[in-house]
């Protein structure tokens, strides 16, 4: 890692001759590709097809917060109010009721993750008792991971206890930037005192297993504020950090317009930081995974990746191997062996079709045999940094000619050293992985279609 921060000259070419808008590919093929064609009747055949003793991985999402954080790209509501929240988990039971219908009987669970919003704008009892519809309807099994997203300001000794009541072994804390300048300019002001305290509330009431969230490319961040927050992080002793970069598209999220371009580091400055992060992480001990995720050695992140058992889903790099991830709640994006599905962004579009006994899917999309071969190829690349094309083709002898068009547009990226290849095998270099959602979408063949706009890669 010293070394790419040493060559700062070329990282520029190579950004100028690489940096592209492209998906993040948590699926493929990527939300933007979703249409109606998928339903709601569609959604309730997926689910009564899944095997009986196949395990499945849960999301729930809670829309809402209390205040608005200039960088977030997540599907929120703001309010002040609890009347809407504790309304919305009403509906959020329900849609678990009709899920559980349509499943047919219970079935184990591998997984479960709460996001949002802000999970922990649920009050404690609330809290355990949408734990409860989960753990009363779902068989976990003996080494499920129950996890969920903490906004650290606010977050009570009282609610960190109703959390551990409810199970959940796993949290998930969103740090982004220690420096007060940057976190007023994201309207995010989060003293270091309140992460501390909540981690120790999280330890002595059990949770020992820390996720910490840090951004780089946000407003006025510098080198040094990179370094701080790293230092900063690591004295709340995480398990796995994820380094994302911000991602600036006020087209799609107009809050973001109060977050000037001016102030936004630029592509050359973007890198550094990154690469300064990266640098003090392992040299903390931390194993690098997949294009932005760190993990301690020990911990069952860098232990999949070690064996090529990684998975990335909506929720970034995971252990989760499970075919089917259900979501509950209103944007939530569900993946099953058929297809993906996504519920409706509206709270009060989703709150109808719920009530009236329905599924909220509004859109989504159903894979056929290519879109199963591109997703594995993809998911190899981001997830372990090759892949043997080989292995992936209809007919291994003929992988090269199958996928003619994509070996030549590969070339560019190696002759810039992003990558190498022998026989049907492409393998990333240090300096590849910076550019693997590039390297990745060579793969994409609905990237063309013009659906969506994307954020840089870099």
């Amino acid at each position: 890692m010293p070394s790419l921060l040493s060559q700062s000259s070329d990282l520029e070419t190579l950004l100028k001759r690489f940096e592209r808008p492209v998906p993040r590919y948590t699926s493929y093929p990527t939300a933007p590709h979703f249409s109606e064609a998928v339903g709601p009747g569609d959604y309730t055949h997926w689910l009564g097809d899944i095997p009986d003793d196949q395990p499945l991985s849960l999301y729930a999402h809670v829309p809402y917060c209390d205040t608005l954080c200039w960088f977030c790209g997540c599907h929120t509501k703001i309010t002040a109010k609890y009347e809407p929240i504790a309304s919305y988990l009403n509906v959020l039971l329900k849609e678990v009721d009709l899920t559980v219908t349509a499943l047919g009987q219970t079935r184990p669970v591998a997984h479960i993750h709460w996001g949002g919003g802000s999970p922990t704008i649920l009050t404690p009892s609330d809290i355990e008792r949408l734990a409860a519809k989960f753990t009363d309807n779902f068989d976990l099994t003996a080494d499920a991971e129950f996890a969920l997203e903490i906004d650290p300001r606010g977050v009570s000794e009282e609610l960190v206890a109703a959390i551990a009541r409810a199970g959940f072994n796993r949290a998930s804390l969103g740090l982004q930037d220690v420096n007060e300048k940057v976190q007023k300019a994201i309207n995010r002001v989060q003293p270091m005192a309140e992460n501390s305290a909540l981690v120790e509330h999280l330890h002595k009431h059990g949770i020992t297993r820390i996720n910490l969230d840090l951004m780089y490319g946000l407003p006025f961040q510098t080198d040094d504020h990179i370094r701080r927050t790293v230092a900063e992080a690591l004295t709340l002793e995480p398990s796995r950090i994820a380094l994302f970069g911000y991602a600036h598209v006020p087209w799609m999220k107009s809050h973001m317009k109060m977050i000037k371009d001016e102030t936004l580091p630029g592509p050359v400055a973007r890198l550094r930081q990154s690469l300064i992060a990266a640098e003090e992480l392992e040299k903390a001990g931390f194993v690098r995974i997949g294009l932005d995720h760190f993990a301690r050695p020990d911990d069952p992140l860098a232990i999949a990746a070690a064996s090529h058992r990684l998975s990335r889903n909506f929720q970034g790099y995971t252990t989760d191997l499970a075919e089917a991830l259900i979501g509950f709640g209103a944007s939530a994006i569900g993946s099953l062996p058929q297809g993906y599905i996504q519920n409706a962004a509206p709270i009060h579009d989703y709150r109808t079709a719920i009530e009236a006994g329905a599924f909220a899917i509004v859109k989504g999309i159903a894979l056929d045999s290519d879109d199963r071969t591109r997703r594995a190829i993809i998911s190899d690349l981001m997830c372990h940094m090759e892949v043997d094309l080989a292995a992936h083709a209809d007919h291994p002898e003929q992988a090269l000619s199958q996928f003619a068009s994509e070996w030549v547009a590969l070339e560019e990226f190696e002759r810039g050293g992003l990558l190498a290849r022998e026989g049907t095998t492409i393998k990333l270099t240090e300096i590849g992985r910076i550019f693997m959602r590039p390297v990745a979408a060579v793969f994409d063949v609905y990237l063309s279609t013009g659906k969506g706009r994307h954020s840089i890669a870099v």
